[in-house]
């Protein structure tokens, strides 16, 4: 209720205005941190030498985005366009075979890159899992599958498998890791379907060619099989009308963004600054709210980042592949809460969706919340911190129905049409409520991000020793947040509306 109802541009103008002084307040006291620590010997190993013409070094302490620049950038560059070259001859000369080509192309570039027993490894883990797959039964194709993904995150399997690869080089563990998890969830995938399909089952080679498509192998996203196999099996390619100039925008957006991180990186050391639990104490409660959040717009431009530039690969490729993640920033909602639409969409339909059904009962709900995060957590891989994040969101997601199904009882529901109409005032209280959930969110998350006594920190200075005054005060600005998103969802509610309303006549 309260989608499209509209407030006054009045309103809306302060909200904007107060979010962004706020916004330029917080930011302002994390740039100051960053200037002042930049020396620190604590923060010796996560801040670098950068710009030295601008006297500012540079923040290293994130792992992945350093790899991906530095001794990963050739392999990705090499591998990635050595994929596109191939699948363009390919497109234009045997359109229809150019599955079978993405799979060599991949298996040599996997052989290549992790040696001949990794590969050994993968091939075992599809043929056990195809194999399974031929008996049509669910419920061991689950089995199936969360054992043998079990066997790549608990330990002492993982070590035993892992030990098999003797070749040693820095990518080594995140190939290996990455490239053994997504080929779990494909292969369950893959499995899943075939014992839905009713007559007969899809081969072997389906299987592999599906695995080994090169720019999903080892960093997803993950494609459920039914959409990669329809959209690679397609044999007349043509583009939608200014495909290829999307394709171009979507590129440059991306070269955007990493150069933008590169410079936020020399004047706001985010990922550093929690490391140093004593030096963030000092931090204002602004600044520290601010660092808590910034973390998370953080994490959401590196997967958006990173999927972005494997979906452009993907979409020259002629397919569709998953979106990008939803910008943290839009989020109030624990339903549109991950990182990884991929890996989101694979549990919606296998599990979350296939046990709560409608999502309407609370106990089937409780039921496959509990199912997803428990299948979560053994994708992410086991441990106390990931034991944390499981239960907090799972919590938080269920929470939410409970409030909703609460307020839907007739009593609520006949007040708000008296009192409120749908009308503004419904929106604002609803609004309120978005702002908490809010920084649930951001509080829940920030504990897989960072660490646990960063997360505790966090929430006992706004919700404890910043009452009254910072907590309600960052609610506030972030319930003026809320209702700049409310008002984004309206404009597009009244759009798409139009859309619709056009196709019909």
């Amino acid at each position: 209720m309260g989608v499209k109802t509209m407030l006054p541009s009045y309103e809306l103008g302060f909200y904007a205005l107060t979010v962004t002084c706020a916004v330029v307040y917080s930011g302002s006291g994390i740039f100051e941190a960053s200037r002042d620590s930049m020396n620190r010997k604590a923060f010796r190993d996560g801040i670098k030498p950068g710009w030295h013409y601008f006297g500012r070094k540079m923040d290293v302490a994130d792992f992945e985005w350093v790899m991906w620049f530095t001794s990963f950038r050739n392999v990705i560059v090499f591998a990635l366009s050595g994929h596109v070259l191939f699948g363009k001859i390919c497109s234009m000369t045997v359109p229809q075979h150019r599955a079978v080509v993405y799979m060599l192309y991949g298996i040599l570039a996997v052989l290549g890159s992790m040696g001949l027993v990794y590969l050994m490894i993968i091939l075992s883990h599809c043929l056990v899992l195809y194999s399974v797959a031929l008996a049509k039964q669910k419920w061991l194709c689950y089995v199936a599958g969360l054992c043998c993904l079990a066997s790549f995150k608990v330990e002492p399997f993982s070590s035993w498998q892992s030990g098999f690869v003797t070749e040693a080089f820095d990518l080594q563990d995140v190939l290996f890791y990455g490239g053994s998890g997504f080929t779990i969830m494909r292969c369950m995938s893959f499995a899943l379907e075939s014992s839905e399909k009713k007559e007969g089952i899809y081969s072997i080679f389906d299987l592999l060619k599906y695995n080994f498509y090169l720019p999903f192998f080892f960093f997803g996203p993950v494609m459920t099989f039914d959409q990669f196999h329809a959209q690679v099996s397609t044999r007349e390619l043509r583009r939608k009308d200014d495909e290829m100039k999307n394709i171009r925008v979507h590129a440059l957006l991306h070269v955007g963004a990493i150069i933008a991180v590169d410079i936020f990186f020399h004047f706001f050391y985010i990922l550093t600054l929690p490391s140093d639990l004593k030096f963030v104490n000092r931090l204002s409660d602004w600044s520290l709210a601010g660092l808590a959040y910034s973390n998370l717009v953080y994490d959401w431009v590196k997967a958006a980042v990173m999927f972005g530039v494997i979906n452009t690969i993907a979409r020259l490729d002629h397919l569709d592949p998953p979106q990008p993640p939803k910008c943290i920033t839009m989020l109030y909602v624990f339903a549109e809460t991950h990182f990884d639409r991929g890996i989101n969409d694979w549990l919606c339909k296998y599990v979350y969706d296939h046990i709560g059904e409608n999502h309407d009962n609370i106990m089937k709900e409780l039921m496959a919340t509990i199912a997803t995060f428990a299948v979560t957590t053994l994708w992410l891989g086991p441990c106390e911190i990931v034991y944390i994040w499981s239960f907090f969101n799972c919590f938080g997601l269920n929470f939410e129905l409970w409030v909703q199904k609460f307020f839907q009882q007739e009593t609520f529901a006949k007040l708000e049409v008296r009192s409120w109409a749908a009308t503004a005032m419904s929106r604002r209280i609803r609004a309120a409520f978005g702002a908490a959930n809010f920084w649930a969110i951001v509080l829940y998350n920030i504990l897989a991000l960072n660490s646990l006594e960063f997360a505790l920190l966090v929430t006992k200075r706004l919700l404890l020793t910043g009452f009254p005054l910072s907590t309600l005060s960052i609610w506030f600005i972030t319930y003026c947040g809320v209702q700049l998103i409310k008002e984004r969802e309206r404009i597009l509610a009244i759009e798409e509306e139009k859309r619709d309303k056009a196709k019909v006549e």
